[in-house]
């Protein structure tokens, strides 16, 4: 039995929670609203879980960076989204905070609510360390959620982070009716973009293909269960933005992530056409249909 801390106890936290208990394990899930102390349930964890929106990460951190730490104690991240004022990925900001510490990346095409109904799922935990990963590994296994490990942490972060862009677009593309011959073009092009920022950020190609790549961006653009899904397919309703992430049960990360995207990209001159159309829409210089037409109207060249 492993003394577990999760941070975080909206949908995501909560389904960790479950899965982790379910195996046994002694689990706090911890929130502001919690009675403990952030303190008391770090101090008492062997691994501690973060699964709080990216808007959050550096208050908890900055909470925690004071108290004793041993240099055994497993970080976990769960968080999918880009620091706005670094484009740091959570795990680095972890690192940075904890050097001596392995942290942990877990990520793949995990709808909360279906985990929670016990149906059956997989991810991927990802760290430098590999037995760090193989012990998460083991606390989060069971029948019905398989756990690969993976030694790139970057790759398997941005895998979960990019994609929730491309799910605003395959929402937005559902909400029109466009088709599956159009949602497939988007797809597989919204993976090409992905890969292509990807390794220009140092993660390994090969890694995209995978659980926290590929799985995820299937999983997320083909689910009414997505936050980042429904964003755009309520966009292409007519809906304003404002009113759509009022509504949302959680933090729908794609929506800053794009913006943060944007900007790295315009600095590395790496080329995002679908994330800069996604950008434009959730900015209101642009409808959905321009959207879309914009990316069938770019100059023809070879795959």
């Amino acid at each position: 039995m492993t003394n577990i801390a999760i941070i975080g106890a909206g949908v995501w936290g909560t389904a960790l929670s479950y899965l982790a208990s379910q195996n046994g394990h002694q689990v706090c899930l911890w929130s502001r609203k919690s009675p403990e102390r952030l303190e008391d349930v770090f101090g008492a964890a062997n691994i501690v879980l973060s699964a709080v929106s990216m808007s959050g990460v550096a208050s908890i951190i900055g909470q925690l960076q004071s108290l004793p730490v041993s240099s055994d104690k497993i970080f976990i991240t769960a968080t999918k989204g880009l620091d706005a004022a670094t484009t740091l990925t959570p795990s680095q900001i972890w690192q940075a905070a904890f050097p001596t510490n392995p942290v942990v990346v877990l990520s793949g095409p995990n709808l909360s609510k279906e985990i929670i109904q016990g149906l059956p799922a997989a991810s991927v935990v990802a760290c430098r360390e590999a037995r760090a990963a193989q012990i998460v590994q083991e606390a989060f296994s069971s029948q019905n959620f398989r756990v690969y490990t993976n030694p790139d942490p970057l790759g398997v972060e941005l895998g979960g982070t990019l994609k929730n862009v491309m799910a605003i677009a395959a929402g937005t593309c559902d909400g029109l009716q466009l088709g599956t011959n159009a949602k497939a073009a988007l797809l597989t092009r919204g993976l090409a973009e992905i890969i292509r920022i990807g390794t220009d950020w140092g993660a390994k190609a090969q890694t995209f293909y995978g659980l926290s790549g590929l799985g995820d961006l299937l999983a997320t653009c083909n689910s009414n269960l997505s936050r980042n899904y429904q964003v755009g397919y309520q966009l292409s309703q007519g809906k304003a933005l404002a009113e759509i992430l009022a509504d949302l049960e959680g933090t729908a990360e794609g929506v800053n992530t794009t913006a943060v995207l944007v900007e790295r990209a315009n600095r590395q001159g790496v080329s995002v056409p679908i994330t800069y159309q996604v950008y434009r829409l959730l900015n209101g210089e642009i409808t959905p249909q321009a959207a879309v037409e914009a990316l069938m109207l770019r100059d023809t060249k070879p795959e």
